[in-house]
């Protein structure tokens, strides 16, 4: 993938750099309230620069790994949303798994959409996956909506897949085959 893509006249998507701790740490301050119904349980240190450069850190060596691909979307210079793809397996699953995350004052306005649009199409062209995996909890219709307007398919639901807002909750599983 190029370093970024312009997904709308302001909104510009790119690979996450070493420097971006700072913005990333405004970012989720900014929307702590907004994200804590998706997110699991977040400590208080989530929210300081150390622990957000020591994420940073690791997504930039899942990145030249090639076991990851975290990207950020700005507008104004400043993080709006999170696109990463993760757990990129290759052999013969060729699967990775993606997450995301729009600022709460920006959603709605189709920028997930375009950008797991982007992610998908560099998931196949660049990448040359088969396969991105993606779950939701079952009330979070909003992305259900963004998956399935890109193509994806629900597969399945997971019992109490991950302990989200302190409580283990089921997901529903949608899946893309590429190519």
């Amino acid at each position: 993938m190029s370093d970024s893509v312009q997904l709308s006249p302001t909104v510009t998507l790119r690979t996450l750099r070493g420097g971006d701790a700072p913005a990333l740490l405004d970012a989720y301050t900014r929307n702590r309230a907004h994200l804590a119904p998706w997110d699991p349980a977040r400590l208080d240190s989530f929210f300081t620069l150390s622990v957000q450069q020591a994420m940073v850190a690791v997504q930039r060596e899942e990145l030249a790994m090639g076991t990851g691909l975290p990207l950020v979307l700005l507008e104004d210079g400043r993080i709006v949303g999170r696109m990463t793809l993760s757990r990129i397996v290759r052999g013969p699953l060729q699967s990775a798994s993606v997450g995301y995350f729009i600022d709460a004052e920006c959603t709605g306005r189709g920028l997930a959409s375009a950008a797991l649009a982007h992610i998908v199409r560099q998931a196949d062209r660049t990448l040359g996956l088969h396969r991105i995996e993606a779950s939701t909890l079952l009330h979070n219709v909003g992305s259900q909506h963004v998956l399935r307007g890109v193509g994806f398919e629900q597969f399945g639901m997971a019992k109490e897949f991950l302990k989200i807002a302190g409580t283990w909750q089921d997901h529903l599983l949608f899946h893309k085959i590429l190519g």
